[in-house]
């Protein structure tokens, strides 16, 4: 594989995420966050409960949390912050001209648990008929 072009920087204001494709194979899902000191290309999901990055996670700064569950990342030294309990798995990336390139040899995935699929509308119910 080589480097590809996923997008370019006017598509990705500082302090966003962007869900992209890089066109090989079938198409690899990739999000790329703009920090404040530059890219990082990682899976578009949250490593912990699958969440979709481009619409829950929120940059500021060179940090980047997924609103879902607070599980945050610092994006320049990829350190776990907050309640992140997992790292960010990365593509190398690189901006030539106005283009953001990412280097992709395979898509990038997390082991999910099926185990750890939590029903939310049921997870705050009171099983407990007693009154207080």
């Amino acid at each position: 594989m080589a480097w590809t072009k996923v997008c370019e920087k006017s598509e990705i204001p500082v302090g966003s995420i962007k869900k992209v494709w890089a066109r090989i194979g079938g198409g690899i899902p990739i999000a790329v966050a703009h920090h404040k000191n530059g890219y990082v290309a990682i899976p578009p999901v949250c490593p912990h409960l699958e969440e979709p990055l481009d619409e829950s996670g929120l940059v500021i700064g060179c940090k980047l949390t997924c609103t879902k569950h607070l599980w945050s990342w610092n994006l320049e030294t990829l350190e776990l912050q907050d309640e992140a309990e997992l790292p960010l798995k990365t593509y190398d990336v690189k901006v030539e001209d106005d283009n953001i390139m990412v280097y992709v040899t395979e898509q990038l995935e997390y082991a999910f648990d099926e185990d750890d699929d939590i029903d939310e509308s049921t997870f705050f119910e009171d099983d407990d008929d007693d009154e207080w």
